[in-house]
């Protein structure tokens, strides 16, 4: 038999030539595929701003979107009618998704995240009712890890649904204590310790300059509000550092830090004898 009659022979639609054919069409697809996906890594190398997690992604996805081009373009090479295969595929994605529901409903969310920029690695952010540092921020979930070095894995589709705190956003942090004093003390003496207090405590920042006023007039005591501004490194050992020399300056001014009490005043009631 000579070999245009191989390439001839055929069974049903299908010729050895078109079968031929279709592989010499499949390494050209393979070959250009890889073109293009080289040239798409190097583009996305050049951008810094593209998150690894995305990269890979659009990385994923293209080779997805590539592969399947090259199924229709070869079927179709072979005769095979192409509509009815895509019908397929879009069942068995209707099907995929509705598998995957969740999972996909996190990894949109996971776009979004990656490009609205909400947080980046390194901040400490309150989403989804968790405090604490983003370790990693993936397609389908966010991992952040709590001051008690707990790694706590947040769908994505959670955080984006709800409201995000970022806390490292900012260069500095205010600090705001409440502070009661008795009656007793005079305000401007109490203003005065608190002061003292302030200007004890390191790394609070002169601006904005530190805020200290009366705030309240409870049952029992005053209040008095004291607001400084430190740096985001710095904010809880401010923090802690004011607070144990507000107590130190309010003992040496004689200042009385109060407590929620009650007074009671017994009134004799004398009766006299008719």
């Amino acid at each position: 038999m000579t070999l245009q009659g191989i390439l001839d022979f055929s069974v049903g639609s299908l010729s050895v030539g078109g079968v031929v054919n279709a592989a010499v069409l499949l390494v050209i697809c393979l070959i250009i595929i890889k073109f293009i996906m080289k040239m798409v890594e190097k583009v996305l190398s050049v951008n810094h701003h593209i998150p690894p997690s995305f990269y890979t992604f659009i990385r994923s996805g293209m080779k997805v979107a590539l592969y399947f081009v090259t199924v229709l373009i070869v079927t179709g090479s072979l005769g095979i009618e192409t509509s009815s295969l895509l019908a397929v595929f879009s069942l068995v994605g209707l099907a995929f998704s509705l598998a995957l529901q969740n999972s996909l409903s996190n990894l949109a969310s996971g776009v979004l995240l990656l490009v609205t920029k909400p947080f980046e690695v390194g901040n400490f952010v309150d989403a989804a009712g968790i405090s604490g540092t983003v370790a990693e921020i993936g397609l389908i979930h966010t991992r952040i890890t709590t001051p008690n070095n707990e790694d706590i894995f947040v769908p994505n589709s959670e955080i984006s649904a709800g409201k995000v705190t970022n806390y490292s956003s900012q260069k500095s942090r205010r600090i705001n204590i409440a502070i009661t004093a008795s009656y007793d003390s005079p305000v401007d003496t109490v203003k005065n310790a608190l002061l003292q207090a302030v200007e004890r405590t390191e790394n609070v920042l002169a601006d904005p300059a530190p805020f200290i006023r009366l705030s309240n007039y409870k049952d029992s005591s005053i209040e008095y509000t004291v607001r400084v501004w430190a740096n985001n490194s710095d904010y809880w050992a401010v923090y802690f550092d004011l607070l144990e020399n507000i107590s130190v300056t309010f003992e040496e001014n004689d200042v009385e830090m109060t407590y929620n009490h009650l007074n009671i005043h017994m009134i004799e009631d004398r009766k006299k004898e008719s």
